[in-house]
């Protein structure tokens, strides 16, 4: 059972370590006030209407406003993880987790399961064969 819920609190454990680094882009396109597509980790698809640009004269030109919209948000994960290691601890300090580490561990001596409280103890030896000498039978 403890070796269970290690495995999946290590598990869990990896998981929020992968997913609080890891960025993102969600990206949504908008044709006026109406939302057409929404893309993760990629460019939106468009609905087709965008405003072309036409290759006349800049004399006869005239502008008009684009009716779609494109929305990008970039959600950053996390990039200053601190790793730590041993290298920092003093002497005493490594001393103590030693000390501390051996004394749990020795704490939870587990007991064996058959524990046989006569084994060191031969049995009495059998002189003459009670069951026929008293007449008693198993019926």
């Amino acid at each position: 059972m403890k070796n269970v819920v290690n495995k999946i609190t290590s598990i869990l454990m990896t998981f929020v370590v992968v997913f609080s680094t890891m960025s993102f882009t969600i990206s949504s396109h908008f044709c006026g006030e109406e939302l057409v597509d929404i893309s993760f980790f990629k460019e939106a698809a468009s609905c087709g209407m965008e405003k072309g640009e036409k290759s006349v004269p800049d004399v006869c030109t005239m502008s008009t406003k684009n009716c779609c919209s494109d929305v990008i948000q970039l959600i950053d994960g996390q990039d200053d993880l601190k790793l730590s290691s041993f290298d920092t601890l003093s002497l005493e300090q490594h001393f103590f987790i030693a000390s501390f580490y051996y004394s749990y561990i020795n704490l939870f001596e587990e007991l064996h399961d058959k524990v046989i409280p006569f084994k060191n103890y031969s049995p009495p030896l059998v002189v003459k064969d009670i069951h026929v000498l008293d007449e008693v039978y198993l019926i």
